[in-house]
């Protein structure tokens, strides 16, 4: 799997230099041996970084990857289509499910001013509602 970390205690975020690639090996987790496995982290978040990693791999490495989990970042997914061709890359189901979330948001949001004019507050329904939408329904109560 490959994904990126923000060490928020030592630089601000959104900074490119606070960010790494995490690489991880999914495989004990997927075949019930064990847990995931930490494999390596470099500094910064970029295709290149990615693809250095993955080249700096041998052969007969990138050619037992089948399967390559990230995050929605594009620049990832660009590494792999060269390094791994064959590799089926595969969204992590928290960005998926993250992703999801933010766009009911921006949903949520955009019908409040619509019918409004303005932004949610606290006895408007759809602000009051706001935490029902984004709770899983094993979580919610009749009320």
């Amino acid at each position: 799997g490959v994904d990126e970390h923000v060490w928020k205690h030592t630089r601000r975020p959104g900074d490119p230099s606070s960010m790494v690639t995490v690489l991880v090996d999914l495989t004990p987790l997927v075949d019930g041996r064990g847990p995931a496995r930490l494999i390596d982290m470099r500094p910064g978040r970029s295709a290149e970084v990615l693809r250095t990693w993955l080249n700096e791999r041998d052969p007969g490495f990138r050619q037992r990857v089948e399967v390559v989990t990230m995050d929605g970042f594009a620049g990832y997914a660009t590494a792999v289509d060269h390094a791994l061709p064959a590799a089926t890359k595969v969204m992590v189901p928290f960005h998926v499910v993250h992703l999801a979330a933010e766009k009911l948001t921006g949903c949520r949001q955009r019908l409040q001013r619509e019918t409004t004019g303005r932004r949610g507050r606290k006895d408007d329904p759809l602000y009051k509602h706001r935490r029902h939408l984004m709770t899983r329904t094993n979580y919610l109560t009749d009320r």
